[in-house]
This record gives structure tokens, C-alpha cells and sequence, in this order.
């Protein structure tokens, strides 16, 4: 049985190590994969050229990505610096100050308020956001705006991914141990003192964690935000401007006019910059997460 049982540990590992090493190898065949449709722009245009001009003219062989690159990182920090805050004290509330009832009611909306599929957020975006930047908020700060902007794009998206960051939140906050924030409350703090000495420092890591995932998510959403932000491949100046974003430049044009020279080799140099910005956000934050670890360790 001894023997039974180490070769049952023994296989248990080797499999699971299998596993996590055939999603690394996933993830580095998929970079290959877009690196080798790309290379034909790459191998045309330097690179510099490719990132920082801004005509985008197919029928001449330009390609210019500086307008989807700036409309991706505006629409998808608007929407995370919306999302966040509401996230977080509705989190927050749910938690601490609501009770089982209201929990009970709450949660499963919002739940389905995730499955909800991107193209109905898009289909009420374009019949309520747009609408209301053009002829309520636009007028008071610029002369003119149809309403197809980085704003709308923002908040579409804000709303996209509240569920799931309210959610991913609810978990973080909830596996805290119930002892440290039963201590505090004995010691005569508040529930909101709590929750600002205890509860928020004790989850920061995972509020981090939480965001970052929100954020990686944001950058990839598709047909919602080109549904309200215009499709227009200039730089945005404004909230008010349209702007085109990464994924939203994909979706409308792969498979069409690929006859064109290195029309295809374009879009998925896009697809290879989309998928290079994700990979080094997540690092970047995994690094930054783990010096916040230790740090809250101490």
C-alpha cells in the first residue's frame, strides 16, 4: 500500500506539472504563431514607424498603429477607474453592512449580469450612453460630439466589467479570516475603522489581483466598444472624440480586403502588439503584487 500510494503522489504531480507546463506552452505558441503572421509588415516597415505614426491608409501600404494604441489604453483606463471605486464599496457593502436578504438578492444579479453576452452591453450602449454624451454631457464642454466616443467606449466597458470585479472582490474579501476582523470590532473600532485598518489592508494584495484580471479583460473586449466608440482611427484628444481601439480594428477588418499587400500581416501586428501588451501588464503587475505580498507579510 506504501508503494501503491507513492506512485499514486508521484503520478498526481507529474500530471498536474504537465498541465501547467502545456498552458506555458500555449501561451508561447500563440505569440509564435502571431510573431510569424507579423513578420511580413515587421520585415517592411521598422518597427519605430509601425508604433508611432498615426496614418493608417491601407491602399497606400501605410500602417500606422499610434491612434489604436492610445484609444485601447484611454478606453480601458476609463473604465477601470470607474469600475474600481463601485466595485469596491459595493464589494464592501456586501460584505460587511448588508444583510443575508439583500446579499441573497444581489448576488445572483449580479452574477448574471456577467453572462450577459458583450453584444447586449453594446446594443444599449449605442441606445442610451451615445445618446446621452451627445446631447447631455458633450454640449456643456465641447461644440460638437456624436456621441461615439472614448467616454462611451469607457463607461461600456466600466459596466462590462463591474459584475466580475465585484465578484472577484466579494471572494477576496470573504477569505479573510472572521477572528482578525472579530478582534478589531472587540477592541471597540467600528465597522467602517474595520474595514479601513483591517479589512482593506489585510485584502489589498487581492484587490490588486482583482483589478489586474479586470484590466487584462478589459483590453480584449470587442464588439460592446466598437459598437460605441466610433471606429474612427485618429488620436483622441478628448473623452468627447471617437477613437479605435485594438480589438475593435480586428474585429472590422479581418477577412476583408486581405488582397491588399500585407493587409493581413498588418491586422495580426496587431493582434501580436494586443497580445505583447497583456503579457507585459500582467508581469509587470505579478512583480509589483509580489513585492506588495511581502511587504503586507510583515
Amino acid at each position: 500500500m506504501k508503494y501503491i500510494r507513492a506512485f499514486k503522489d508521484k503520478s498526481a504531480r507529474q500530471i498536474m506539472l504537465g498541465i501547467a507546463f502545456f498552458s506555458l506552452l500555449l501561451l508561447l505558441v500563440i505569440g509564435v504563431s502571431l510573431l510569424l503572421k507579423a513578420l511580413p509588415i515587421m520585415k517592411e516597415k521598422s518597427l519605430w514607424a509601425l508604433l508611432s505614426s498615426g496614418n493608417w491608409k491601407p491602399f497606400k501600404g501605410e500602417f500606422g498603429f499610434l491612434p489604436y494604441i492610445i484609444s485601447t489604453l484611454y478606453v480601458s483606463l476609463i473604465a477601470i477607474i470607474i469600475a474600481l471605486p463601485l466595485s469596491l464599496l459595493s464589494g464592501i457593502y456586501l460584505c460587511t453592512y448588508a444583510s443575508k436578504t439583500i446579499s441573497r438578492i444581489f448576488e445572483p444579479v449580479i452574477d448574471l449580469l456577467s453572462g450577459i453576452p458583450p453584444v447586449i452591453y453594446g446594443v444599449w450602449g449605442t441606445l442610451t450612453i451615445v445618446p446621452l454624451i451627445a446631447n447631455k454631457i458633450a454640449p456643456r464642454y465641447v461644440e460638437f460630439s456624436s456621441g461615439f466616443s472614448v467616454l462611451a467606449g469607457g463607461l461600456v466597458l466600466a459596466i462590462m466589467i463591474l459584475p466580475l470585479l465585484i465578484s472577484i472582490l466579494l471572494e477576496v474579501f470573504r477569505s479573510l479570516p472572521k477572528e482578525i476582523t472579530d478582534a478589531s470590532l472587540s477592541l471597540g473600532a467600528t465597522k467602517w475603522q474595520t474595514v479601513k485598518k483591517v479589512m482593506l489592508r489585510k485584502s489589498f494584495p487581492g484587490i490588486i489581483a482583482a483589478t489586474v484580471l479586470s484590466v487584462s479583460r478589459a483590453f480584449g473586449e470587442t464588439i460592446a466598444v466598437l459598437m460605441v466608440c466610433g471606429n474612427i482611427p485618429i488620436i483622441p484628444h478628448s473623452l468627447f472624440d471617437a477613437c479605435y481601439p485594438l480589438p475593435a480594428l480586428i474585429a472590422n477588418n479581418y477577412g476583408e480586403m486581405l488582397s491588399m499587400p500585407n493587409y493581413e500581416s498588418a491586422l495580426m501586428f496587431g493582434a501580436f502588439l494586443l497580445f505583447i501588451i497583456i503579457v507585459i501588464f500582467n508581469a509587470i503587475s505579478r512583480l509589483t503584487l509580489n513585492q506588495i505580498e511581502k511587504r503586507f507579510s510583515l
